[in-house]
């Protein structure tokens, strides 16, 4: 049976190299879906879900914080800033980080643009804590 090799890199190390039977993530526009022998695709990502399914069934799920996404001969490679096991994410962290950019005062068009990059980050975050829980 073909496989897809997976393979997430951030400006730190590699996190994660290998093989799965499907893989998902979050493209800027939608989620892409990944089987073997799949189209090539260069893909800018937002943040959201990544998924990894093993040919047993069992899936894997990251947080992506944005990026872009490649697939080329059966390996996506996905290049983001951070990369982070859903079941790492703390609600309770994710909520308090919620609620002290929420309660900042963005004043200059560069900080409401951060402002509302993070709040994404955050709601997307709690959304996947939600969905794993």
């Amino acid at each position: 049976m073909a496989r897809v090799q997976c393979v997430v890199v951030t400006p730190e190390k590699i996190v994660l190299e290998r093989e799965a039977a499907f893989v998902a993530f979050p493209a800027f526009d939608g989620e892409v879906g990944v089987y073997p022998n799949r189209a090539p695709l260069v893909a800018r990502l937002g943040p959201g879900e990544l998924r990894i399914r093993d040919k047993d069934g069992t899936t894997d799920r990251y947080y992506v914080d944005g990026g872009f996404g490649q697939v080329r001969s059966n390996v996506v490679t996905i290049l983001t800033s951070r990369a982070i096991k859903v079941e790492d994410l703390d609600a309770e962290d994710v909520n308090k980080h919620l609620a002290e950019v929420n309660a900042e005062v963005a004043t200059t068009e560069e900080a409401m643009t951060m402002k509302a990059k993070e709040l994404t980050r955050a709601r997307s975050q709690l959304r996947l804590i939600k969905r794993v829980n």
